[in-house]
C-alpha cells in the first residue's frame, strides 16, 4: 500500500492506472477507522483493480470548532488496518494542500438539504460536496463507496454526481452495527463508559419506530412521538431531532405513500459527543 500525501502524487497515480485500464474504487474518509469502513474498503477490492481510501478531517464541513478539534485523528493506527483490507493507495493530504486558497464556490441542493443534518448544521453539506468533488477529480474513481449511517450525506453525493455528470457509480452499504446495536461511528470513540452504555437505546428508538411503520396503522406523527417518547425516558440523552421522512427524499411525511422506502433518521447528543442513525423501511 502506497501513502499518498499530495494531491499531485494522488492524480499521477491515478492517472497511470487508468492508463493501465484498471477500475478504481474510492472510499472517503475521516479516519479513526471501525469495520464498518473496513468492509467498505473489502468491497472495493472486490470490486475493483486499485482502491484508494482518503483520510481527511475536513475543516470546512464542521460549524462546530470543538467537533473539529476532538475528531479522533489516528493515521498511523488507521494504515495499519487498511492494507490487509486491500487498500491500494491511502491519501493523507494536509488541510493546506486540500485548500490552497479560500473557496468562494457554493452549492445549494434545495430541499434534500434544509431538513435534518442540513437545518441543524448550516453549511456543513456545502463542505462535504466541495471536499468530494475534489476528491473525485483527483482520484477520477469508477466506484465510490459510503456507509448509510449517513443516509442525508448520500443523497447529497448522488445528487452532486448527477448535476455535475461525474462519472462514476454510488455504492452504498448498510450500516454497520455493534453487537448492542450502536451504529459503527468515529465518534463512538468520544463516548465514556457511561455514555457507551446508554448509546444503544437511540438504536433501540429507531427499532420502535420501524416496527410501528411496518405496521402503516399508525400516522407519521404519531411514530415519531412514540420514538421519542421511548428515548426522553433516557435522561442523558439530548435529542435533536428525530424524522419520518420519504427515504428518496428526505421530505418529512405526514401520511403514507404506498410503495415508497421510509427512513427513520435522528440525531442525538450524549456525554458531549454528538451521533446519529436511522434506519429505512421498503415500502
Amino acid at each position: 500500500m502506497e501513502i499518498l500525501n499530495t494531491a499531485a502524487a494522488l492524480q499521477a497515480q491515478t492517472e497511470t492506472w487508468r492508463r493501465e485500464g484498471k477500475r478504481i474504487g474510492l472510499v472517503p474518509t475521516m479516519g479513526a477507522l471501525h469495520e464498518g469502513h473496513l468492509q467498505l474498503v473489502r468491497a472495493a477490492a472486490q470490486e475493483c483493480d486499485a482502491v484508494v481510501v482518503s483520510i481527511f478531517v475536513n475543516p470546512t464541513q464542521f460549524n462546530n470548532p470543538d467537533d473539529f478539534r476532538l475528531y479522533p485523528r489516528l493515521p498511523e493506527a488507521d494504515a495499519a488496518l487498511l492494507a490487509p483490507a486491500g487498500c491500494t493507495a491511502l491519501f493523507l493530504p494536509a488541510v493546506t494542500e486540500m485548500y490552497p486558497q479560500s473557496t468562494v464556490l457554493r452549492f445549494d441542493f434545495g430541499a434534500l438539504e434544509q431538513v435534518m443534518e442540513g437545518a441543524h448544521r448550516p453549511g456543513h453539506f456545502n463542505g462535504v460536496a466541495t471536499v468530494v468533488s475534489k476528491l473525485f477529480h483527483l482520484s477520477r474513481p469508477h466506484r465510490v463507496y459510503f456507509g448509510q449511517k449517513d443516509l442525508q450525506q448520500v443523497a447529497i453525493v448522488r445528487q452532486l454526481i448527477a448535476d455535475l455528470s461525474f462519472d462514476l457509480e454510488l455504492v452504498a452499504f448498510p450500516t454497520v452495527r455493534e453487537a448492542d446495536g450502536l451504529a459503527m461511528s468515529s465518534r463512538n470513540r468520544r463516548l465514556d463508559a457511561e455514555a457507551r452504555a446508554i448509546a444503544p437505546r437511540l438504536y433501540q428508538g429507531l427499532q420502535l419506530a420501524e416496527k410501528l411503520v411496518q405496521g402503516r396503522e399508525a400516522s407519521p406523527a404519531a411514530v415519531q412521538a412514540a420514538a421519542q417518547e421511548l428515548l426522553a425516558s433516557e435522561p442523558a440523552l439530548d435529542l435533536e431531532y428525530l424524522e419520518v421522512v420519504d427515504a428518496q427524499t428526505l421530505q418529512p411525511l405526514t401520511d403514507w405513500q404506498p410503495h415508497r422506502a421510509v427512513a427513520v433518521c435522528l440525531a442525538a447528543h450524549l456525554g458531549g459527543v454528538r451521533l446519529i442513525d436511522n434506519v429505512v423501511i421498503e415500502g
